[in-house]
């Protein structure tokens, strides 16, 4: 995962980052699950030669040259406290393709929920305006009522342990070349069900108070009154 840490003294950067963290300290609520979400992509090759056949003690070869085939994009959902992931893959990742995740989220993934947590980064389709574009108002207050969304800062999607699981699925699955978006399904499909049957998580230590220790500079220096 790539750390970029803002400049000194940011405090729209300590906000959102000790929200964050409070709410990765919260107690296992099965009510009100915490999910974590993020998004990546993967460029599609088709081989335009068959690789030759794997012999005893060498590995696979392939030619350097490829085809591309276009790219999809990947939907990361990762709920730490239930050891659970899941991967949608889509052509595209507009407004209307985050509102049916979040559709996803409380309808299918947790329908017992009374609200589902959310954190995700400042991305301008992650926001309830998106569920209005994409859902009549009923259903978009419908929706938008099951969640409850808490955003990392700018600079700051380290914080946010989706995009570790994706970092994950970049190195277990996604570092080889995959002609399409079906056989993409596939891989990681396959790859999801193996880490949640693994109860595979991430135990996460940084808090609140850690921060205010090791990332001192991040916060705004309070001149004292005379």
């Amino acid at each position: 995962v790539e750390w970029k840490i803002p400049p000194k003294a940011n405090a729209a950067f300590v906000a959102a980052m000790e929200d964050v963290l409070d709410v990765y300290a919260r107690p296992y609520d099965r009510k009100r699950p915490l999910v974590c979400f993020d998004e990546s992509n993967k460029e599609q090759h088709i081989e335009v030669i068959t690789p030759l056949p794997i012999k005893e003690g060498e590995p696979e070869r392939f030619e350097s040259t490829f085809e591309r085939n276009g790219v999809s994009n990947l939907f990361m959902f990762f709920a730490p406290l239930h050891n659970w992931r899941h991967v949608k893959v889509t052509t595209r990742r507009t407004n209307a393709d985050w509102a049916e995740c979040m559709r996803d989220l409380v309808d299918v993934h947790f329908p017992d929920a009374t609200q589902v947590v959310v954190v995700q980064d400042n991305l301008n389709t992650h926001t309830p305006a998106a569920l209005y574009s994409a859902f009549a108002p009923q259903e978009a207050k419908r929706i938008w009522d099951r969640l409850e969304f808490h955003y990392t800062p700018k600079h700051g999607s380290w914080l946010n342990m989706a995009e570790i699981e994706l970092s994950v699925l970049s190195r277990q699955c996604l570092d080889r070349r995959i002609p399409d978006q079906e056989s993409l399904g596939c891989e990681t499909s396959a790859w999801m069900e193996r880490r949640n049957t693994a109860n595979a998580t991430i135990e996460w230590r940084f808090t609140t108070a850690d921060a205010r220790i090791k990332l001192k500079k991040l916060y705004p220096i309070l001149k004292s009154s005379e």
